[in-house]
Order: structure tokens, then C-alpha cells, then sequence
């Protein structure tokens, strides 16, 4: 509203605004005359006064929404930039970044397997492994057999106090330090033989090359290097592998489905 408008509005509500002056100071004889104010001056006065307030309160007004929405508009620009920062740097859940930092000596902590889990591979019962690691080695040993190879299987699941035995007895007889004794035998909660999906296998034409190095040169190992991978089995300890633990040709496990696969690949530490 300009102030032309106002003053203009503002003389017809005057016609009606009663007299702000008692009558008891009207009509006083004895007290001399005082000096006659202008009424339309005054009124006019007032008027620009509440203009001005008027036009002051507008201005005020439209500075307080003009601030209102500059901090609006920063804060979603802060929401924002938030939002980028934290799309270009997600959070990893813990299952991605937690790692598996309990080893020992090169060798990975492993849960041992319960006898429920557990099927024969051989015909005594005497070596067992998980149902379908078991299923998959009876399936391959008679694969070999089909091809004139003998696979004959040496070990299989291993409970905790046996492998108590082949450390600590061990290491004693032979007088070894641990760290010595770990490179050919897990400590005790450490073994991959204790998950069931772990077994030592052998060639039957040729055993004095058993549990041996040498066992690479056999009939058994050969065929199982070109063929085991066909029945998700691979070799535990190649050559330099990265945990340190010797080569062992005869150790193999099953990676067959989701359970081993997890349990020997997910979140271990790059050595």
C-alpha cells in the first residue's frame, strides 16, 4: 500500500473516530484559552505515523520470509551435500569389513563339525566328512577308478583332541617348537579337518609316497590336479601358499557348496 492510498482511506475512517478530548476540559471559563491545534494537521500526522508503522511492518515482514527461505534453501543444500558425502563413501555393513583375525601360527580358527553332520567315505566307517563333501569324494574315487587311478582316503574329519594328539604328541616326540611343528600340523581348533570338508588322500598303487611330498609324482595326484575341481575339490597348501603352512600335495577340501565356500574364503585376512 502506497502512502497516497492510505491517506486516503484513512480521512474517511476519520469521519467516524469519536472526539479523543472530555467535555470537562471544554467549557472553562476561568482558564485562558489554549492555542487551537489544527484538527486536520493532527489527524494527517497520525495517518503518515501509521503509514510509515504500516510500510515498516511489510518490510519487516517480507525481510523475515526472505530469511526463512535462505535458511530453507541451505539446509537442504546441506541435506544435500550430506547425502553425496555419505553415497560416495558408504558405510560398510560389518559382514563386508569384519575379517577373520583369529589364527594361530599361519592357520585359521575353524568350529569343529558335530557326528550328525557327518557321513562315512569308506566302508568301515572309520573316515568320515560332511554329507556332501562325502558324497562328492565317493563320486570322484570312482571316476579315478573308471581311469585305472586308485584314490584311497588317508584322513578325514578330525575331532579336537585328535588333533591335541598330532601337535602337542608330535611336536614332543620330535622335539619341534611350535612354530616348527605348525607348518606341517595345525594346533588343536585351528585344522581344517575339524570342519569335515578337509581330507588327506592317497594313491593305492603307489602308498610309500603317502603323507609325502613325493606324492605329487603319483598317478593319484596328477589325475586329482587335472580333475578334482570337477567334483569341487581343490588343493588346501600348494606351494608358497600365502599362510606359510608346508606343501602338502595330499590335502585337499571340498568347496562345493555355500557353507565350505564360506567357511574357508570369507573374511580372512591377506597374509
Amino acid at each position: 500500500m502506497d502512502k497516497i492510498s492510505a491517506l486516503d482511506n484513512s480521512s474517511d475512517v476519520t469521519k467516524h473516530l469519536p472526539d479523543d478530548i472530555p467535555i470537562a476540559l471544554r467549557d472553562i471559563p476561568s482558564v485562558a484559552p489554549k492555542p487551537t491545534v489544527d484538527r486536520s494537521m493532527l489527524m494527517a500526522g497520525l495517518t503518515t505515523l501509521g503509514a510509515i508503522a504500516l510500510a515498516a511492518g511489510i518490510l519487516v515482514a517480507v525481510q523475515l520470509q526472505r530469511s526463512q527461505q535462505a535458511q530453507s534453501s541451505s539446509t537442504a543444500v546441506a541435506a544435500n551435500s550430506a547425502q553425496s558425502v555419505t553415497a560416495a563413501n558408504p558405510t560398510a555393513s560389518p559382514t563386508s569389513t569384519t575379517v577373520n583375525a583369529d589364527t594361530m601360527l599361519g592357520h585359521f580358527r575353524y568350529a569343529e563339525a558335530t557326528q550328525s553332520e557327518l557321513s562315512s567315505v569308506t566302508a568301515d566307517g572309520s573316515i568320515k566328512m560332511r554329507k556332501a563333501a562325502a558324497k562328492a569324494y565317493q563320486e570322484m574315487e570312482a571316476a579315478a577308478q573308471q581311469e585305472g587311478v586308485s584314490l584311497v582316503p588317508l584322513s578325514g574329519f578330525r575331532s579336537l583332541t585328535d588333533q591335541d594328539y598330532l601337535f602337542f604328541g608330535k611336536k614332543a616326540e620330535r622335539g619341534q617348537v611350535a612354530a616348527e611343528r605348525a607348518k606341517v600340523s595345525a594346533p588343536p581348533g585351528y585344522s581344517e579337518h575339524h570342519t569335515g570338508y578337509a581330507l588327506d588322500i592317497g594313491d593305492g598303487a603307489v602308498p610309500a609316497m603317502n603323507l609325502s611330498p613325493d606324492f605329487e609324482n603319483t598317478p593319484a595326484f596328477k589325475w586329482l590336479k587335472v580333475n578334482a575341481p570337477f567334483h569341487s575339490f581343490e588343493l588346501s597348501f600348494p606351494k608358497n601358499n600365502k599362510q606359510g603352512v608346508t606343501y602338502e600335495p595330499w590335502h585337499w577340501r571340498f568347496v562345493g557348496d555355500r557353507a565350505s565356500l564360506e567357511t574357508f574364503y570369507k573374511a580372512r585376512i591377506k597374509k
